[in-house]
């Protein structure tokens, strides 16, 4: 199994970016997926997360910004964010978990200038 991470880039703050991860191999349908980011010199952190009921959670520093969602026929998972600070600044990554086993993806850069 294979996630790839797409839609990063530059942007300015308070604009919006849409994160895509998609799966490939033999991947049946996804329990838990999340959108973790790191930032330099800083450590990995949970920004959004959905359960295969599509419950979501969010730490306080994106609530209201970012919303993660899933479509589980395309086995693809998204992350809209909205209102971007530079602080949001960092390489996200992507994650999901099936027949408990955690996948990564490579990571995608978002930069938001000021």
């Amino acid at each position: 199994v294979q996630l790839q991470a797409s839609g990063g880039g530059l942007v300015q703050s308070g604009g919006s970016l849409r994160l895509s991860c998609a799966a490939s191999g033999r991947v049946f349908n996804f329990n838990n997926m999340g959108w973790y980011r790191q930032a330099p010199g800083k450590q990995r952190e949970l920004v959004a997360f959905i359960t295969s009921g599509g419950y979501t959670s969010y730490p306080h520093s994106v609530k209201g910004r970012f919303t993660i969602s899933r479509d589980n026929a395309k086995k693809t998972g998204y992350l809209q964010m909205n209102s971007l600070k530079p602080e949001d600044t960092a390489v996200y990554y992507c994650y999901a978990e099936e027949g408990g086993i955690g996948y990564w993806g490579q990571g995608t850069l978002v930069t938001v200038s000021s």
